[in-house]
């Protein structure tokens, strides 16, 4: 699931449909341009950029959107934001990272954005971690020299990002590791198969042959593990082979501290995948994990009470930026 916020600018009021002001406009840009690449990413602060002294990079999930779809109808602007922050509560000392994946735009203004095969032969676990690692590397080099603080913050499958970037990264000072598997993300699709069997919704039988169907599924998509052709659950062939290493054997090689969340009612990541991960650390005896469980939230740290969202992304930063200080 994708988190993303939508917003009404009229004249210059604002009628807020979502929950923070996405500010496309308040963002700088720059590129790192390399002989077979350009990374493209952007910051945001609330102070000057060379003010700040610490960086925050957030990693989001799956899937080839813009982080802003704008419209604009007469005098009216409708956006629809994938950064699910409040920018107002990052704090001065900051320089907020975003990363583009490769072959998509920040923003789109009134059009669909369809994604090309560029994007789709480079999504990977590998590519979008050195991605991240180059543009760290940029910003220290360049605009924030001698961080006290280097923070990732990985979401869904951001999360693997994060957990792969604090193999390679020797700057980081802390990773959140948010609403991610500790498991190869095959093994999640098992255990929604088992749930449904033991809430009632399929029998043994049923289950049995969901389930000997999805190991088949599972076995033709690594036959064919380079096929940007072929989907499956959404995303090609080669997205899910190159994102079906387990979180926890990068997790475990980390000595910074860690924040991993856990979400009770997440309808994308079984909650049961993701305790393998402190299971590990006290099996491995490393203590540089805190694990926090949400039990109402769901994958985006949403609490719905009769189909109306209650949004709590900003109660779980708030309380990971507090770890941080601790």
């Amino acid at each position: 699931m994708k988190y993303c916020q939508t917003l009404l600018f009229l004249f210059l009021s604002i009628n807020l449909l979502g929950q923070f002001n996405p500010k496309p406009d308040k963002y700088q840009h720059y590129s790192i341009i390399k002989k077979k690449d350009t990374i493209n990413f952007h910051l945001y602060s609330n102070d000057k950029i060379e003010n700040t002294n610490s960086i925050l990079l957030f990693l989001q999930g799956s899937g080839p959107e813009p982080f802003m779809n704008i419209k604009k109808e007469g005098k009216m602007t409708y956006i629809k934001s994938h950064i699910p922050f409040d920018l107002e509560k990052i704090p001065k000392n900051f320089v907020f990272v975003v990363i583009s994946k490769k072959g998509i735009p920040f923003s789109t203004i009134n059009s669909e954005f369809k994604a090309t095969k560029l994007f789709y032969e480079n999504e990977s676990l590998e590519y979008r971690a050195n991605q991240a690692n180059e543009v760290l590397k940029y910003i220290i080099r360049n605009l924030v020299k001698k961080p006290k603080k280097i923070i990732a913050i990985g979401h869904s499958e951001g999360s693997d990002v994060a957990a792969k970037l604090g193999t390679i990264n020797k700057d980081l000072t802390h990773i959140g590791f948010w609403s991610g598997d500790g498991n190869t993300q095959y093994y999640d699709f098992t255990l929604f198969i088992r749930k449904e069997i033991q809430k009632g919704t399929l029998t043994e039988d049923q289950g049995k042959v969901k389930m000997d169907s999805l190991l088949n599924q599972l076995k033709e998509i690594e036959a064919d593990e380079n096929s940007i052709s072929k989907f499956w659950e959404g995303h090609t062939f080669r997205r899910w082979t190159k994102f079906s290493e387990a979180a926890i054997d990068n997790l475990l090689q980390i000595k910074i501290p860690i924040f991993v969340t856990a979400c009770g009612k997440d309808e994308s990541v079984p909650i049961e995948s993701t305790y393998l991960i402190p299971i590990e650390f006290i099996r491995h005896k490393k203590n540089n994990l805190t694990f926090k469980v949400y039990p109402d939230y769901d994958h985006s740290f949403i609490i719905w009470q009769k189909n109306k969202p209650e949004y709590h992304w900003m109660d779980v930063f708030e309380a990971f930026m507090k770890w941080t200080n601790d």
